[in-house]
């Protein structure tokens, strides 16, 4: 009786810590990439999902290489929502192998590859920083919603009613943002930054865009680079330049002195948010607040 008894309390002991790590609610277990994808999720999941994002504050995508835990989250989820056209560059591989046997799924698929930018310089052949076009993020926030339906049929409802909220919100950005950027003029929109994450921004709102490195950080910028923008920013009298918080400062810094050294003084107009929010529990650490800080930042500074 007493062997009976082990017997079964060790089988109890095995299928607890078999199971220690699985959720008890039975919840859907998410896993997002980058921090504008995951608050999406966030928006959009609500309580009703488990969600674990790979990549925090300032952490550069276009770089980002999976560890051993992101190995384990990717492994245990039951979908992963990445962005796509290869700005996850070093993820991909991973994804298309996790995609025999689990849904992994690429946002910008959703999107029309003929109205995107174009790019000879990137892998995908276009420039991969779609949450700079708010039309774009709607249609990925309602092709979102469908695909967690689809797994989660019975929190549907759920989804659809806080994806409806989310993009009446989006709609309020958008108007603040246009009535923002009105104020400056447009001989003054010209936006240089420390790469081309910004080409969706500008050719929505006017802006001439600029980057020192191309549309992937994993391109350096050349001497020669730096001297054609410093040209550029004397010729056109830019008042300010911006570095990225995933872009390392010495780059802008370097095209500052440059400028200098030919006598022309131009600023630093502060940090913009480009591949990845700012921290968590601060307005930068959401997608609406990041857009609306950059907004300010750079219609201040090139007032």
């Amino acid at each position: 009786m007493k062997q009976k008894i082990l017997v079964f309390i060790c089988l109890i002991f095995a299928f607890a810590c078999k199971n220690s790590h699985e959720p008890l609610d039975n919840k859907l277990k998410v896993v997002t990439t980058t921090t504008m994808i995951t608050d999406m999720v966030y928006n959009i999941g609500g309580d009703s999902i488990h969600i674990e994002g790979l990549m925090g504050s300032g952490v550069d995508p276009h770089l980002y290489k999976a560890s051993e835990g992101d190995v384990s989250k990717l492994t245990s989820a039951d979908v992963v929502f990445y962005s796509g056209l290869h700005l996850e560059g070093k993820l991909v591989d991973v994804f298309e192998k996790m995609n025999r046997s689990k849904s992994t799924i690429a946002l910008a698929d959703v999107l029309d590859k003929n109205k995107l930018i174009s790019s000879e310089y990137f892998a995908s052949n276009y420039d991969p920083h779609i949450w700079f076009n708010l039309r774009y993020w709607k249609q990925i926030a309602n092709y979102l919603t469908e695909e967690l339906g689809t797994l989660d049929p019975k929190n549907a409802d759920f989804f659809e009613k806080n994806k409806i909220e989310y993009l009446k919100r989006l709609e309020v950005l958008e108007t603040n943002i246009k009535n923002t950027i009105a104020s400056l003029p447009e001989e003054k929109r010209i936006l240089i930054t420390a790469h081309d994450a910004f080409n969706y921004f500008g050719e929505e709102y006017g802006f001439e865009v600029v980057g020192l490195q191309g549309l992937s950080t994993a391109t350096e910028a050349g001497v020669q680079d730096v001297q054609n923008l410093a040209k550029l920013i004397i010729d056109k009298k830019v008042k300010a330049i911006f570095v990225e918080s995933s872009v390392p400062r010495r780059t802008i810094e370097a095209l500052q002195q440059a400028v200098l050294a030919q006598g022309f003084q131009v600023e630093i107009g502060g940090t913009l948010y480009s591949d990845a929010l700012g921290n968590a529990g601060t307005k930068e650490g959401t997608y609406m607040g990041m857009f609306e800080y950059n907004v300010n930042t750079i219609v201040n500074a090139l007032k």
